[in-house]
């Protein structure tokens, strides 16, 4: 089984993700940022806030589930605000999107709110509210099911180090993974987690057996050149010790966000 993880950053990098995300030939795909606009016909729109104007495609939810169409799609909002199509503002969806190939059964299904609640009538402040999303799939070829979740951690415009918040959003994470995940089978936990390796999110995690792929196989960078910041950690892989790991990597290239996509392959 192929599990991707990655942030699709808003499509803005639209013709090379879209390519990879067919060619990776992936059976579960965890993706964050992505936009679902119902309302709009136009390709691009854009986000404003302040001084920041950041183009995202429109209807990049529906376009992926157009070229996997061998998936199903489970698509989880987080906010419902306003992008811009010129001056005119379109009420827009952004969240996570969960494709799982059809030859595998989706037996559980958790989508819940780990920081905040969903607002429908704007973004709201920092740090927004984050959602974490998860499916308990049954692999006939494997004869075995297997627990993946996938999250995207708040943003903290003062950094991503340990708050109180990001606390409380982990203890929120582990109470979503206890309603799904039986304890004696298969577990994936993935996603932009917004925080430093030395989190103790990863401590809370540990509780339940999940150990980190990133830093527990000497990856030190999990962006791409399209970020221009300092510090290059972000996305994180774990899984417990059952998860037989047959190849892991951040994939450098191609550059399909500013984010590098974590590919692991499980026997």
């Amino acid at each position: 089984m192929r599990i991707v993880s990655l942030n699709a950053w808003g499509g803005r990098v639209f013709a090379p993700l879209m390519a990879y995300l067919i060619d990776v030939d992936a059976d579960v795909i965890c993706l964050q940022e992505v936009v679902r606009t119902p309302a709009s016909r136009a390709d691009w729109l854009m986000y404003r806030d302040h001084n920041i104007e950041l183009p995202q495609r429109a209807n990049l939810y529906a376009e992926i589930c157009a070229a996997l169409p061998e998936h199903d799609a489970f698509f989880a909002p987080v906010a419902r605000g306003e992008l811009f199509d010129g001056a005119q503002s379109v009420p827009s969806e952004f969240g996570l999107a969960t494709f799982v190939r059809r030859s595998k059964a989706v037996i559980g299904l958790t989508t819940d709110f780990i920081h905040g609640a969903f607002l429908h009538d704007g973004w709201g402040p920092h740090p927004r509210a984050r959602n974490a999303q998860a499916v308990r799939i049954f692999d006939y070829k494997g004869g075995a099911p297997i627990t993946i979740v996938q999250l995207h951690g708040l943003r903290d415009p003062a950094g991503k180090h340990d708050t109180p918040a990001r606390l409380a959003q982990a203890d929120a994470l582990v109470g979503l993974i206890g309603r799904i995940w039986s304890g004696n089978e298969r577990l994936v936990v993935c996603g932009d987690f917004n925080v430093l390796p030395d989190s103790a999110t990863f401590d809370k995690l540990a509780e339940l057996g999940l150990a980190d792929l990133v830093v527990g196989r000497g990856f030190t960078d999990t962006r791409t050149s399209l970020y221009k910041k300092p510090g290059r950690y972000a996305d994180y892989m774990l899984v417990t010790p059952d998860v037989h790991v047959t190849c892991f990597e951040p994939v450098a290239a191609p550059e399909v966000s500013d984010h590098r996509a974590l590919v692991l392959d499980i026997a």
